[in-house]
């Protein structure tokens, strides 16, 4: 598990350690951090061209000691102060025949076109807002393939992610101590490329994490697998509430990844037209056909264990008497997409609400279901996110390019398997049924969306280039065959995965 703190832990952590150090330790231990990755970059320290963006606080001594570092290893070292800067690391830096120049001459994109290396310790971890000139310049002159950013790429917030302007785009991260929230949250998370975690000494003293993050273990420990014992029944029943006569693709594609999530049984209720395209479709779902908006035959349809309801149903009032009957049931419940829209109307229908809900919006559903703007919600995903769960009383998870997945209780988990490929219609319908089927595995919340999040960017990723949702359902046998792989559990939980072969995910 991957696990991120925020800024205020940080440096209480920092605090409580260097008061077991002398003076200047700490910073040497993250110095020595930066040297070593860049070094590991140049390959070749020896007459390299190094730059350093060199900012007035402690990021920018890390920086200064660690281009010292380089400097005495035969590397030329030239550092672009954006103003006054950490006197003990220039002393450092001087002394091993490091060069001085002022930012926002005519040099910059000469020295930074020429750098074989750049460290970034323009800003540090308690950077906020807008960079400002001369840094917001050099943010912007620095290239990306060869900069090292130093704990955080300047001008992105590390508590939110957020990125008021210019922002120094990094090819590797490297962070002291504990992963920061705003490394992993987007938009931050793009700006920093490969991020390598630095033991500076202060784990210790760091209290439970604020938000985390999913590995394939973690994934792999969380995927129902039936036991020998398990029937159709045990493994769960998922009731999916979906399509529509003129959207009947949705029905398809979340009772397909409903099946090869792991349901015992996909029990599919829903009118004539889209009921016929679903049994064509998938033989194994079972199917009740309902009139349109009939509320008391949906519930007579048979036992689950959770229901899925929203994908292409439509927004009428037929719908919503579905909707209502669904959230009125003392069973898990996933809503998404047009079931949404209709909770928008009525928060009711989940405020207070007992059993366990999980709301799976985009950016525009979410802002329909709260009145939080566009521009709010960039600038504190996860605190707008975390209120909107406690406020409600129900878990959300956030689509995007950085899903957050977060429970009423404050509980967070941000997924980082991601691939632009999901910008695809019906792939919202796909999760969703991944997500129905692990809540009716008994998967809290959290864990059902976290991980049906991972599941559905590792088939993504499977996926060829030219994808359109239906390869998800093809590619979702690859992906739990990656995790089970690369966890450790391949060969003890494959055979209860029969689709989870070698040749997974084959065309």
């Amino acid at each position: 598990m991957i696990r991120a703190h925020s800024v205020a832990a940080v440096r209480a952590a920092e605090r409580a350690e260097m008061e077991l150090l002398t003076s200047g330790v700490l910073m040497a231990r993250a110095a020595t951090g930066v040297a070593t990755v860049g070094a590991r970059r140049l390959g070749s320290v020896y007459s390299s061209r190094v730059v350093v963006l060199a900012g007035s606080g402690d990021n920018g001594g890390d920086a200064l000691y660690a281009g010292a570092w380089l400097a005495r290893r035969g590397a030329r070292v030239d550092v672009l102060a954006a103003g006054d800067i950490h006197a003990g690391g220039w002393t450092a830096l001087q002394r091993a025949g490091g060069r001085r120049w002022l930012a926002g001459g005519e040099g910059d994109p000469l020295l930074l076109g020429a750098a074989d290396l750049v460290l970034d310790g323009l800003v540090g971890i308690g950077g906020r807002g807008a960079l400002r000139e001369p840094a917001a310049r050099l943010a912007r002159l620095a290239p990306p393939e060869c900069t090292v950013a130093v704990d955080v790429p300047s001008g992105v917030d590390s508590d939110t992610g957020a990125v008021a302007g210019a922002a120094v785009r990094a090819a590797v991260t490297v962070t002291f101590g504990a992963y920061k929230r705003g490394l992993l949250i987007a938009p931050g998370a793009f700006h920093t490329g490969h991020v390598e975690l630095i033991d500076i000494g202060i784990s210790p003293h760091l209290g439970a994490p604020d938000l985390t993050a999913l590995e394939a273990a973690d994934a792999a420990r969380r995927l129902p697998s039936p036991g020998p014992e398990d029937s159709k029944y045990t493994r769960g029943v998922v009731g999916v509430v979906a399509g529509s006569p003129a959207y009947t693709g949705a029905a398809v594609l979340s009772t397909g990844s409903a099946a090869l999530a792991g349901a015992g049984m996909v029990r599919f209720v829903s009118a004539a037209h889209p009921a016929e395209i679903v049994r064509n479709a998938h033989p194994e779902v079972v199917i009740t056909v309902i009139d349109p908006g009939d509320g008391a035959a949906l519930l007579a349809a048979g036992q689950v264990q959770a229901w899925v309801v929203g994908p292409g149903m439509g927004t009428d009032e037929g719908a919503a008497r579905l909707v209502a009957a669904v959230l009125g049931t003392d069973r898990p419940v996933l809503v998404d997409a047009d079931a949404l829209t209709i909770l928008s109307r009525d928060l009711g229908l989940v405020r207070g609400r007992r059993a366990p809900t999980l709301l799976t919006p985009h950016a525009g559903e979410f802002q329909r279901l709260t009145g939080v703007g566009a521009q709010e919600l960039a600038a504190d995903r996860l605190g707008v996110v975390r209120a909107t769960a406690a406020d409600l009383g129900v878990t959300v998870l956030l689509k995007g390019s950085r899903t957050l997945v977060v429970a009423p209780d404050g509980a967070a988990r941000v997924n980082l398997t991601t691939s632009a490929k999901l910008a695809t219609a019906g792939s919202g319908d796909v999760l969703s049924g991944a997500c129905g089927a692990f809540l009716a595995a008994g998967l809290a919340p959290i864990d059902a969306g976290s991980l049906a999040a991972y599941l559905h960017g590792q088939a993504a990723c499977a996926a060829p280039a030219a994808m359109t949702a239906p390869d998800l359902l093809r590619f979702w046998a690859a992906a739990v065959r990656d995790i089970l792989r690369s966890s450790g559990s391949f060969a003890e939980d494959a055979a209860k995965w029969p689709g989870a072969g070698p040749d997974a995910g084959a065309p």
